[in-house]
């Protein structure tokens, strides 16, 4: 795994991504999962252009792991959930 990726040590609740599959550690789910969409969202919420910077590296860490995929679908699983608006969470 890559340096963007977060450590699973810290919290057994993290959901913290697992490479080189890149799904949940908690939950199973693809990585970011629903959970940890909504962490994000808090965490970052008073700066959202470094949420962007942060799934963007995590996107670039993922698309060296994962095997090719049609389209855009990493970047709609990684960064595409993003409220287009800040101010909508």
């Amino acid at each position: 795994m890559t340096g963007a990726a977060e450590s699973s040590v810290s919290g057994t609740d993290e959901h913290a991504p697992l490479a080189p599959g890149w799904t949940c550690d908690t939950c199973g789910a693809d990585w970011p999962c629903a959970a940890k969409r909504s962490r994000l969202l808090a965490e970052y919420r008073a700066d959202r252009a470094m949420l962007s910077v942060y799934l963007g590296s995590c996107l670039a860490a993922a698309a060296q792991d994962l095997p090719p995929s049609p389209g855009t679908c990493l970047q709609d699983r990684f960064i595409g959930w993003l409220p287009r608006n800040p101010r909508v969470s």
